[in-house]
């Protein structure tokens, strides 16, 4: 807790309602957080209450700061220019930090009487030629593949002329992947011609390429030189059939981004796609750090990572949700660049599939980075949105009751963490104070006491779920839902249902089932977490039955009652443990004396 929150919250409290930009700093003055505001005392106050519903950013944020300055603007875009200014001057510690995710790579033309396109990782070869950097190696590796199959150049390990007529032109020649150089038919100054038009398509793109090419096919033909017009007719072939074949291509005739964020609950990934003349030429993949809001992550992101390239910035910008700064981004990008910028969310059409693209290359590398598969990634963004959360539910807790008669009821509380179990966060409970069955109400006592645990300030059992899922229909969800109203807490709360075969079929709401069998993802992970639950809570419930056996048998012998066994029980907590247990432990553990202990231990020897 910081000591200094009365200072900072009577000091914000003193703030105007203008748009504007504030600086939080730490003990030595220095410039941690750099944030804008639509009202500052909205926003700075904010920092300091209702800490509880802070995410692990935030909080992390507000025990660091010390004081803070602010600077009043004249309108909320003037804000967002200073703030990228200010971010960009003082780089914050708290601030989204860009580091992609790798170096830089290289397209690579030899210098050499019949050269070679190539992927180069660096730029070492002084006889060569480069284009680049590009940040993505797929971006790189795909358009070198690319121009050596429209332009049917060589991709062996022959060396020319040395090697031509040596051996027969291999199977590339035959199937029209490859021109066939080593036959000794082509000439320098023919091959050469070929990678100058190979180098000024990866240069400029296809369209500027196609153009060029129709008119030399064109000419051509005038001359009446046919086979070097059907060559030139060939390649243009060539590239429409790659534009129609591959997600590398755009149909639209204007530049743009797409932008993709996937997250979990220690880190968020962003990937940048840029298309420009209709084709991939570059792509980019960064690591924010700490999640928090999505649409924040976003704006956020964008505003600096288009700030340091303000002659990069195309006409459109796609990005994959909803962001409340998204016309004001257009707007201060517009004036950055000198041309009109637009950033949109596409609802629909070709801009879709472009920012589903950026956002699964986004998942690809977190999934790396996090040890997750992109499967459990997606799992959990489609959970959030099949069930209308504000953000992905990246801490799950699920309870079930277990339990036979009343001497064994029990309750089990698992944890999932970026769609796996977290142990370290399972929680048992025994029913303490609800008589006879009722599922309801003992459910009501498990999560009343796990969240009043919480709110008097036990860390074991913070943080608060994004989610909680009871193994149970809606009259499970109405009962607690009933807890979470008396105890001022805002968690979604949901059922998981079962059919005949006890296998999970819906989710249960307070207004009803919604399936989830046809997304196979989702169905996994929610079958998972409910299969996880009821295995903890039937394994505590037998052990509890187990225990109140033993229990009951030791009461068999004399001068021994429930108190004393219980103890024992307590102490020793298995059948092997009581058996293993020693005269004096059993006198410690049930405050009896010696005697009396060895008679329990033989007692305990013959019938265990």
């Amino acid at each position: 807790m910081n000591p200094r929150l009365d200072f900072l919250r009577e000091k914000s409290n003193k703030l105007s309602y203008s748009p504007g930009v504030y600086l939080m700093k730490d003990k030595t003055g220095k410039v941690i957080y750099v944030g804008k505001a639509k009202a500052l005392k909205n926003r700075v106050t904010s920092y300091f209450h209702a800490l509880e519903s802070h995410n692990a950013k935030t909080l992390k944020l507000v025990e660091n700061i010390y004081d803070f300055d602010f600077i009043v603007t004249d309108s909320e875009l003037d804000a967002l220019v200073l703030e990228c200014s200010l971010i960009k001057q003082y780089d914050p510690k708290y601030n989204i930090l860009l580091k992609d995710d790798k170096g830089y790579n290289y397209i690579k033309i030899t210098r050499e009487d019949y050269p070679r396109i190539t992927y180069a990782l660096n730029r070492k070869d002084e006889n060569a030629d480069y284009l680049g950097p590009y940040t993505g190696g797929y971006t790189a590796k795909q358009a070198v593949e690319e121009a050596n199959r429209i332009f049917m150049l060589p991709s062996c390990n022959k060396h020319f002329p040395r090697d031509f007529g040596k051996e027969r032109p291999c199977l590339n020649y035959h199937i029209k992947r490859c021109m066939g150089v080593c036959r000794g038919k082509i000439s320098k100054e023919e091959y050469n011609a070929i990678i100058r038009s190979a180098t000024d398509y990866m240069r400029s793109g296809s369209k500027v390429s196609v153009e060029r090419m129709t008119e030399e096919m064109n000419a051509a033909a005038e001359r009446l030189d046919f086979e070097k017009a059907a060559q030139l007719r060939d390649r243009i072939r060539s590239i429409e059939r790659m534009k129609n074949g591959q997600g590398i291509m755009s149909g639209k005739d204007y530049d743009f981004d797409a932008v993709g964020l996937a997250q979990n609950a220690e880190l968020a990934s962003i990937a940048v796609i840029k298309y420009r003349d209709g084709r991939i030429t570059d792509k980019e993949n960064f690591f924010l750090g700490d999640e928090y809001d999505d649409g924040q992550m976003r704006s956020d992101f964008c505003a600096e990572y288009y700030t340091k390239r303000q002659n990069e910035i195309p006409k459109q910008i796609y990005i994959d949700g909803e962001t409340e700064d998204a016309e004001l981004l257009s707007e201060y990008f517009s004036g950055l660049a000198g041309h009109k910028v637009t950033v949109t969310v596409p609802k629909r059409g070709e801009g879709v599939s472009r920012v589903l693209l950026a956002k699964s290359n986004a998942a690809e590398y977190l999934a790396l980075r996090v040890g997750r598969t992109v499967r459990e990634i997606n799992a959990l963004e489609d959970l959030a949105k099949l069930l209308g959360l504000k953000k992905t539910p990246m801490i799950i807790e699920s309870y079930d009751i277990s339990n036979i008669g009343e001497e064994a009821r029990v309750g089990g509380m698992v944890v999932y963490r970026n769609g796996r179990p977290y142990k370290a966060g399972y929680r048992k409970f025994a029913i303490k104070y609800v008589q006879g069955q009722n599922d309801y109400a003992c459910m009501q006592e498990v999560l009343e006491r796990r969240l009043t645990r919480y709110l008097d300030g036990d860390e074991a059992f913070a943080p608060l779920p994004d989610l909680i899922l009871l193994d149970g229909g809606k009259g499970h969800v109405a009962a607690v839902k009933q807890v979470l109203d008396r105890l001022g807490l805002d968690i979604p709360l949901f059922g998981l249902v079962k059919d005949d075969r006890h296998r999970t079929r819906a989710i249960a709401a307070q207004g009803g089932e919604i399936e989830i069998k046809a997304n196979k993802k989702l169905f996994s992970l929610l079958t998972g977490i409910q299969d996880e639950v009821h295995r903890f809570s039937i394994t505590f419930q037998r052990q509890k039955h187990k225990q109140r056996t033993y229990e009951l048998e030791l009461t068999k012998i004399r001068g021994i009652g429930e108190a004393k066994a219980l103890a024992l029980i307590k102490r020793f907590k298995t059948k092997s443990g009581l058996k293993q247990a020693q005269v004096d432990e059993i006198a410690e553990a049930a405050g009896i004396g010696e005697e009396k202990a060895r008679e329990v231990y033989n007692f305990i020897q013959e019938n265990f």
